[in-house]
């Protein structure tokens, strides 16, 4: 078992009404800081606009890490030589739940590349293994390109 800790912190600055107080936060994460806020179109126009990551954005960039964390460690298991990874990965938020999140990994290899259907085992095997698609319910699609 394992612990992992990220600190949330939000400060009140003028007055707590919902039409201006404002939703930008602080997400903090072994001493890294990373701005958050509501996603754009929470926020009630009245509020000063603020750049920072959603939790929705969040949720689905923790899936698309764990995924590529788990193909970098099986494709070198493997002695496949990962060049570049990019996962434009897209969430669907239908009413009150994240439902759907699309990863959508391209993969440069140097030297020996897998196969596709080679390629295609270790995104499935990537997928199973990852600790935080394990515990969701939402369905995560896989839909790897090879480079």
């Amino acid at each position: 078992m394992s612990e992992h800790r990220a600190t949330v912190e939000w400060q009140r600055a003028g007055e707590f009404r919902y039409e201006t107080y404002s939703r930008a936060h602080t997400l903090e994460f072994d001493g890294i800081r990373v701005p958050g806020n509501a996603a754009p179109g929470n926020i009630p126009a009245t509020v000063e606009p603020r750049p920072g990551v959603d939790p929705e954005q969040a949720f689905v960039a923790a899936l698309s890490s764990c995924h590529m964390l788990w193909f970098l460690h099986l494709a070198c298991q493997k002695q496949f030589v990962v060049d570049r990874y990019v996962d434009k990965a897209l969430g669907v938020l239908d009413k009150t739940w994240v439902s759907r999140v699309t990863l959508r990994p391209e993969v440069t290899f140097s030297g020996k590349a897998p196969t596709e259907e080679e390629h295609k085992a270790l995104h499935h095997r990537a997928h199973e293994k990852c600790y935080i698609a394990n515990s969701v319910k939402t369905e995560i699609v896989v839909e790897p390109c090879l480079k």
